[in-house]
């Protein structure tokens, strides 16, 4: 048992080329730091005396500026290549966490908030193209699991070391997260060198895709992106609402917050990859998305079946298997409906519907909490989910 177990992990890590090896290396380093999201809206509420709708508002200024960088990414890689995108975005994004330390006013808070996320955004679609430029069709799920295995490992790690860091003092947050976002782009100029042929990949699986100019005008992947945000809105409670929910309704410490984050992306380190290699090019893409976001309407759902604390972690537990089955897919996909010439504009689409989350999840999710309460929250967000499933499962029509 225990052999067949270690071969099923060396065959799912298998066959993947070094430099997404190099580029997961480096997304770890980013994601250890990475404590300020996940506390942000405590930091807001606890030290700065911000209501919850002002903390709402600037979640809600955080998406906007995911949007617009996502965007502005998306466009650059197309153009420059997604390269030096990568190299700036961690750069600067860094520096930009040491000046929003600074800031403590609501409206500091928000252009502060807007422009450090156009910055770090615009690394993800480059991100995303450059995990397709050094993959094949062949292992491009798997290439795109193991960046987010690094993405998820470093996750729980500085998602867990930032509640004990929270409870001495928030300010240690932003110093960890700036300084390793300025590590990993010191990290991607030494591991990686820049390409030296044209920033194009071999896909031949959606040939048909090569008369596509434009995701604009990609009318099955605009409904695929539809379905995207009805499940991404939903999701992204678990980095704004649901630390708050914990702390006030559970009163749960910074330290015991964290030991949940810590257990979402152990989760995921441990079983994705396992996941996807026994999936992947088995069952359509869709069935499988559609099985992922109907277990995260249920670790809403679960909220208000039960008052315990193990209910959290049930909740928790849904929402990282759906995760698991999901997010891996949805990328693929998003890879598979673009070509070499656009590839930069689709998965900065693609990535916009994460952007766009953030704007909502917070502004829609804290309304809802001040004139409703978190029991209808939980309610409102499942049904999102549901919407999302039945449309991946009308999308596999479609195609």
């Amino acid at each position: 048992m225990l052999t067949k177990s270690i071969q099923l992990y060396k065959n799912a890590y298998a066959g993947l080329p070094k430099s997404i090896w190099l580029l997961s290396i480096v997304m770890f380093i980013n994601r250890s730091g990475t404590m300020v999201l996940p506390y942000l809206t405590l930091y807001m509420t606890q030290k700065l005396h911000f209501s919850v709708t002002e903390a709402g508002i600037v979640m809600g200024v955080y998406g906007s500026g995911a949007l617009f960088g996502t965007f502005l990414g998306g466009r650059l890689s197309d153009k420059i290549g997604f390269y030096s995108i990568q190299f700036f975005s961690l750069l600067l994004a860094g520096v930009m966490l040491l000046v929003l330390l600074q800031l403590t006013t609501f409206y500091e808070m928000c252009v502060g908030v807007f422009i450090f996320t156009t910055l770090g955004d615009t690394f993800r679609p480059a991100n995303a193209a450059s995990i397709a430029y050094y993959s094949t069709p062949e292992n491009r799920t798997r290439s795109y699991s193991l960046n987010r295995l690094a993405i998820n490992l470093g996750w729980s790690i500085g998602g867990g070391m930032g509640g004990f860091l929270a409870e001495i003092n928030y300010d240690l947050l932003f110093y960890t997260d700036g300084i390793t976002c300025i590590l990993a782009a010191i990290l991607l100029k030494i591991l990686l060198k820049s390409p030296e042929k044209p920033q194009q990949t071999n896909n031949t699986q959606f040939a048909e895709n090569q008369n596509i100019k434009s995701p604009y005008t990609d009318t099955i992947y605009w409904f695929f992106v539809l379905c995207v945000v009805f499940y991404t809105v939903p999701f992204f409670q678990l980095f704004t609402l649901e630390p708050l929910y914990f702390r006030r309704v559970y009163h749960l410490p910074e330290s015991q917050i964290g030991l949940l984050i810590i257990f979402n992306g152990i989760l995921i380190s441990v079983l994705e990859m396992i996941v996807v290699h026994q999936l992947e090019g088995k069952y359509p893409k869709a069935y499988i998305i559609a099985f992922g976001t109907i277990l995260t309407a249920l670790s809403f759902w679960v909220f208000n079946a039960y008052f315990a604390v193990g209910i959290l972690w049930i909740s928790i537990t849904f929402n990282t298997i759906g995760e698991m089955f999901a997010m891996p897919f949805m990328q693929s996909f998003a890879v598979e409906r673009s070509n070499e010439k656009n590839r930069g504009q689709y998965l900065g689409m693609y990535a916009m519907c994460y952007s766009f989350a953030q704007i909502a999840s917070p502004t829609l999710g804290s309304q809802v909490v001040q004139h409703f309460g978190f029991t209808t929250l939980w309610f409102v967000m499942g049904s999102l989910c549901l919407i999302s499933t039945f449309g991946f499962l009308y999308l596999k029509r479609l195609l």
